[in-house]
Order: C-alpha cells, then sequence, then structure tokens
C-alpha cells in the first residue's frame, strides 16, 4: 500500500515587513487541511525563501506582504526559482494587495493572490488542485 505524500507548503515574508499575523493564520489552517507547513519567519530576501523552498523540497510557496513591496518582491521569487531549475514550484501570494496589482502578479507568474477575508479553505482548495503531483 502506497501511502500519498502531504503537500508540503513554505510560508514567508519577504521584505521588511514585520507584520506576521496573517502568515501564521494561513500556516496554522493549511496545517489543519492536512498539509505539512514550513514558515521562514519575518524580514526573508527573495534568495533566502528559494534556497529554502528548494531544501525542503515544497511544492508551494505562499508569500505574504503589507508592506506593499510585493510587486518587486514576489516577480523576484519567481525569476529565482526560474534560474534554479525549481519553477515547478507553485507560487501563491497574499496580504494586502490592490486589485489593480493582482492581475500584474498573475502575468509574473504568481498563480493566484488571496486578499484578507478570504476563507482559508479557498486557499487549500486551490493549492490542492494546482500542486503538480509527480
Amino acid at each position: 500500500m502506497m501511502i500519498e505524500r502531504k503537500i508540503r507548503v513554505l510560508v514567508a515574508k519577504p521584505g521588511l515587513d514585520g507584520h506576521d499575523r496573517g502568515a501564521l493564520v494561513i500556516a496554522q489552517g493549511l496545517r489543519d487541511a492536512g498539509m505539512e507547513v514550513i514558515y521562514t519567519g519575518l524580514r526573508q530576501t527573495p534568495a533566502q525563501i528559494v534556497a529554502a523552498a528548494i531544501q525542503e523540497d515544497v511544492d508551494v510557496i505562499g508569500l505574504s506582504s503589507l508592506s506593499g513591496a510585493h510587486m518587486e518582491l514576489f516577480p523576484q521569487v519567481v525569476r529565482l526559482l526560474r534560474e534554479h531549475g525549481a519553477d515547478d514550484i507553485l507560487v501563491i501570494g497574499g496580504g494586502v494587495i490592490p486589485d489593480e496589482d493582482v492581475e500584474l502578479l498573475k502575468k509574473e507568474g504568481i498563480a493566484a493572490v488571496f486578499t484578507p477575508g478570504t476563507p482559508i479553505s479557498v486557499t487549500v482548495d486551490f493549492i490542492r488542485e494546482h500542486v503538480r503531483r509527480g
């Protein structure tokens, strides 16, 4: 009998944003849904996030930003994943992100953006539907 591996998610706070309550709530919600969650802590660089994601062999990176630097930091994570041959890792974003930035982020390779008030079940369902299993 083969046991299916749990989906592994890295939750990260890129940049200088010092608030992680939302990221911690999401991390706990994903754990409650049966996923393995690694939380990198505050003030991570995109390079640190990508290195941790590769080292931990994650399926998903969940980026959280409240600082307004999402248009710079989120695409940088996607670029670094490509450079390291790890662009099979699904990247999603969340936090206080203006509606007009959501489509721009998707064009940069962010699979989805979840803003405050999104039920955790929506995020869980999206991850389950989009993680590439192989």
